[in-house]
């Protein structure tokens, strides 16, 4: 007996005639995805995904009427499932207006070809049809709707810490998957902070720095999987909004305290017997350079038990294996838990390693550094 296959309901949404005409023949060369409706702008989208309850939107970013950015935003807001936005207007250079997206809500970025001919996206069709297969398992969340009435950073802060004070309920259980910690929780005063992170990853990023203070006291390295081209976008976007500045790492460089750095695109992070930066254009590990294991090892190698390691939400293992080399070190390690994450690959393989100390949400994980540089 044959099993059935699981269909992805996909919606549709461009005012090119031509784009949904592709687009629907490229998806009908996958047996695993339906097209169950196509909209010409937002506002026609909005109608029909009550109707549709399409599993995946794909949306262009210009168009008429409602474009894409605030498309994405009352789709969050209203009916919250994973978009993918396919437009002209998220190449590498457009890095403004793919962090714009990401931040409303949108899970990925798809650029149309830049010459837009049927050939052009023949060469894209696999790849365009696995970014629906993986969106497909995304969990996504409610985006509320911003306060037109801006709080001050510093107002925001306390009020950030105050909220995490007054719930004080402790991390809920994760899933049936979890395991006791192997390591012993760490006591110290950290050094150094490492974090590692894929799919989800900047939006993750972005509420975890955003609530660290300017005069944070200790140096942050950020392995962020992200596609080649988009990461001094990241790093602006992220700039943007943080008290901290954001950087590329430099090899030869010592980390400085309470600032944020990045490895350079495709390159690994590590540091030298000096505690100095060392940027290495070596082959990719478990399919990905930069590794965040590999930086998460040699943080360890380096800090031992001053060090701490944070994995966030990603698909895969990368991590999962350098969070267990802190742990060893005696350092603190901190997974982001399943309720949170929009993929919870990586922190449920350091969670099955028993490498993760604390299992957290999103919005406590900060809290929790800052009782580890900060203590009372």
């Amino acid at each position: 007996m044959k099993t059935k296959i699981k269909v992805i309901k996909v919606l549709i949404v461009d005012d090119s005639p031509v784009a949904l005409i592709v687009l629907k023949r490229i998806f009908a060369t996958s047996p695993e995805i339906e097209v169950v409706g196509t909209a010409k702008n937002g506002l026609e989208a909005l109608e029909l995904i009550p109707q549709l309850q399409p599993d995946v939107i794909c949306t262009d970013l210009h168009m008429a009427s409602m474009n894409g950015l605030e498309f994405t935003r009352e789709v969050m807001h209203e009916y919250p499932r994973p978009i993918l936005v396919i437009s002209s207007s998220v190449q590498e250079h457009n890095t403004e207006n793919i962090f714009q997206l990401l931040e409303a809500g949108a899970v990925d970025v798809f650029p149309k070809p830049e010459i837009g001919l049927i050939s052009d996206y023949d060469a894209i069709k696999q790849e365009l049809i696995n970014k629906i297969k993986i969106l497909s398992g995304v969990k996504v969340f409610t985006h509320r709707r911003p306060n037109i009435n801006k709080v001050s950073q510093e107002n925001r802060q306390q009020l950030f810490l105050q909220n995490i004070q007054n719930k004080l309920v402790k991390n809920p259980i994760v899933s049936a998957l979890q395991t006791i910690p192997k390591y012993p929780q760490s006591s110290k005063i950290i050094k150094i902070l490492a974090i590692g992170a894929s799919t989800g990853g900047p939006q993750a990023l972005k509420t975890i720095l955003n609530n660290l203070p300017s005069t944070f006291p200790i140096p942050i390295i950020c392995v962020q999987h992200i596609s080649n081209g988009f990461l001094n976008g990241l790093i602006n976007w992220l700039a943007s909004v943080c008290q901290l500045p954001v950087k590329i790492a430099i090899s030869g460089e010592l980390p400085q305290a309470g600032t944020i750095y990045f490895p350079p695109e495709r390159h690994h992070l590590e540091l030298d017997n000096r505690g100095k930066f060392v940027c290495s254009k070596t082959p990719a590990i478990g399919g990905h350079c930069p590794s965040i294991t590999v930086t998460f090892n040699s943080v360890a190698n380096f800090y031992g038990s001053f060090s701490a390691g944070v994995l966030l939400t990603g698909m895969g293992r990368d991590g999962a294996d350098g969070m267990q080399a802190i742990a060893q070190a005696g350092g603190l390690t901190i997974a982001q838990d399943e309720a949170s994450s929009i993929i919870f690959g990586m922190p449920k393989e350091a969670i099955a390693l028993g490498a993760a100390q604390y299992i957290l949400s999103i919005n406590d994980i900060s809290h929790k550094l800052l009782s580890f540089t900060n203590p009372k």
